[in-house]
């Protein structure tokens, strides 16, 4: 008789630890402050330390509140029990998000292989083979992304990068294309434009520039393109609008000031070309003297037209 009375007394306590590891549950996903959510699904684990659940929801509720690694740790307990696509796949990106890159590829792919559905993590492994240089891999998953999802522009271009990385200019220039064709958005024809500039065409580049323009005016990379495209096809007057319009947006555009100094010292204007150049240094190289084009390493020109950059450094420098 006591057995069957201690019998349904622990019952009775299981029933209410499980009726309130439900209630701070349920608490946890109405909630709006991630703070809240998580120490929510923290007393919920307290009381159920297998609720694998809860693991998950603080899981993604850390990821968003920018704790990847506490996310991680999450994510991992529910993996060496329970693995299953969705864990993987919100691990992967917490370790994309710390540059674990390798990492995230091991996760991507186990979500696929758990999941041949799953399209959403072959895509996230196209972008990190990308990331990791594996071109040629990332054209193979972006590529069966297609075949699934034909009508999403950002996968075509993603491809189209990866062939432009691998210097398979008319399979890139068809994706980006594509892209266009699938949808003909102002981040599409923008895209396009940076493809042509890389491969000095620069008229298609500009008409294309000018084309994202007229269906987003606040693209300001396409302001700071265009004019670049601009300098390039010996059109100054339109560089200068544009290299100013892309500083409407961002004052401290350190490429923009240099295209300006670039612009003006075409045009023999050496006092604006000094007044821009002094500008651009001040915000690239704030505590050096300028000796060196290697201080410009991370601007566009060093990086993207470093022979017209180099051609006009010494002169630039010194004024």
């Amino acid at each position: 008789m006591k057995k069957q009375i201690f019998i349904i007394v622990l019952s009775l306590l299981n029933f209410t630890v499980f009726a309130q590891a439900n209630k701070l549950f349920r608490q946890a996903n109405k909630a709006t402050d991630l703070n809240e959510k998580i120490e929510l699904y923290t007393q919920v684990i307290e009381l159920e330390p297998k609720n694998l659940d809860a693991y998950f929801y603080r899981g993604l509720a850390k990821n968003d509140l920018g704790d990847y690694s506490g996310a991680i740790v999450d994510y991992s307990k529910i993996i060496v029990l329970q693995p299953d696509a969705d864990t993987y796949y919100n691990r992967g990106n917490s370790r994309y998000n710390l540059k674990n890159y390798i990492g995230a590829q091991e996760d991507y792919q186990n979500a696929y292989k758990l999941d041949p559905n799953f399209i959403d993590a072959l895509y996230s492994l196209g972008c990190v083979k990308y990331d990791l240089g594996d071109y040629e891999g990332a054209i193979k998953d972006f590529t069966s992304v297609i075949n699934a999802v034909p009508s999403d522009p950002k996968t075509y271009a993603l491809r189209a990068a990866a062939y432009s990385a691998l210097e398979k200019y008319p399979l890139a220039l068809n994706d980006y294309s594509l892209a266009i064709l699938a949808d003909p958005n102002s981040d599409s024809y923008y895209n396009r434009g940076v493809f042509y500039l890389s491969i000095n065409y620069y008229e298609k580049a500009n008409l294309d520039f000018s084309i994202a323009l007229k269906l987003n005016e606040n693209n300001s990379y396409a302001y700071f393109y265009r004019a670049t495209s601009f300098l390039l096809l010996g059109k100054y007057n339109e560089a200068i609008l544009d290299f100013n319009n892309a500083l409407r947006f961002d004052s401290l555009d350190f490429d923009a000031l240099i295209g300006l100094a670039l612009t003006y010292h075409k045009m023999n204007d050496l006092s604006n070309c000094k007044l821009y150049f002094q500008k651009a240094k001040v915000i690239v190289t704030p505590e050096e003297n300028t000796t060196s084009i290697d201080q410009f390493k991370n601007t566009y020109w060093f990086q993207n037209q470093y022979f017209l950059f180099n051609d006009n450094f010494n002169e630039l420098s010194k004024l």
